[in-house]
């Protein structure tokens, strides 16, 4: 495959939409649980303690998004020719400034996406060469000449794919108020990781990893 690809209406707007509205309605409930002490922490609710994206809201392995990672299972193997299994999907909803810091991602995340569900627009930065320019992913501290990258735009229902081992990527600060994305991930079973992160070393999708 390229190393990256957008595919135009992977999903259609109806069920991006309907997604993006669920997720935000989840949001609201979550917080409003966790602010009456309805619940715990479970892992199955999503919290606002991602390291990568502090205070803003996200979701490892959603059901309903791990529904989607299935779903869109024919669409990978078909846009990169590859034969892929599913590892994980995860999901944000950013908020006014924030930044996703220039990175590259674990070996769950070989064969990537982002999918645009909805709220404001928020370009995404590839970095095509493959070269290992930061220095820490946390401080966003990284070489000063490293590659300023190619800016890649997104509509509702459209999805980036990307090897998310190899290529740096990245966002900018954020100027508008929400962005829904959701984050599909697989592995090439002829590849380096073969079936060893399948699900993501959970015993089935949607459930939290432990």
């Amino acid at each position: 495959m390229d190393n990256y690809k957008v595919v135009k209406k992977a999903i259609s707007y109806e069920l991006a939409n309907f997604l993006f509205n669920y997720f935000l309605l989840k949001r609201e409930a979550v917080a409003h649980m966790y602010d009456t002490n309805m619940t715990y922490d479970s892992g199955m609710l999503g919290s606002w303690t991602d390291q990568q994206v502090p205070n803003t809201y996200s979701i490892y392995g959603d059901p309903t998004f791990d529904t989607l990672l299935m779903k869109v299972l024919p669409v990978m193997k078909k846009e990169t020719g590859l034969e892929v299994v599913p590892t994980y999907s995860y999901a944000r909803i950013y908020k006014k400034g924030d930044i996703l810091k220039r990175h590259k991602d674990r070996p769950s995340c070989e064969i990537s996406t982002t999918l645009h569900l909805g709220g404001d627009p928020w370009p995404i930065f590839m970095d095509p060469t493959g070269s290992d320019n930061v220095i820490d992913e946390y401080k966003n501290i990284h070489k000063p000449n490293a590659p300023k990258g190619v800016k890649v735009d997104l509509e509702i229902g459209d999805m980036l794919i990307y090897e998310g081992c190899k290529l740096e990527h990245w966002r900018e600060p954020f100027e508008g108020d929400n962005c829904g994305q959701v984050f599909l991930h697989y592995n090439n079973v002829n590849g380096q990781f073969e079936n060893q992160n399948i699900f993501d070393g959970r015993p089935k999708l949607g459930v939290p990893k432990l």
